[in-house]
């Protein structure tokens, strides 16, 4: 198991008062956590904004190919992408105003994304997954 960041719960359960989320890597495919968890969140009242350059459309909403692309508000990026890709994302992703986290799902993590994350005062979350944190916080 790999190791995780070092946030409290109480530190958590603030990062989910950020409803604009965009999720890199979500996926069309329903079996595949990409694609449930971000369904999870929009379940849960999240603003679920999709960013797959392969995909025009995920769960009825517009694909973008990047984060930086993205013409909306976004507070959290959830990442669902080797371990190799994060810094690309990352790197993208701080063209952006305004991102208050970095969010790697279980099993990514990024040494160099997390330096570049927090070089700029954003906050790292890695080797946490969005909806167990959510149901194991909120009980839902």
């Amino acid at each position: 198991m790999q190791e995780r960041d070092a946030h409290s719960d109480s530190e958590i359960i603030k990062f989910y008062d950020l409803k604009n989320i965009a999720v890199v890597g979500m996926s069309k495919n329903e079996g595949k956590a990409a694609h449930y968890v971000p369904k999870y969140l929009i379940d849960h009242g999240y603003n679920v904004i999709p960013v797959n350059p392969t995909a025009s459309e995920i769960q009825g909403r517009k694909s973008y190919p990047s984060v930086s692309s993205v013409p909306h508000k976004v507070d959290i990026v959830d990442i669902f992408r080797p371990s190799e890709d994060v810094p690309a994302v990352v790197e993208d992703a701080l063209k952006k105003e305004g991102i208050k986290v970095i969010w790697m799902q279980e099993g990514i993590y990024s040494k160099e994304a997390e330096r570049m994350a927090k070089e700029k005062g954003i906050e790292v979350v890695y080797n946490r997954c969005m909806l167990a944190e959510h149901e194991r916080l909120f009980g839902d």
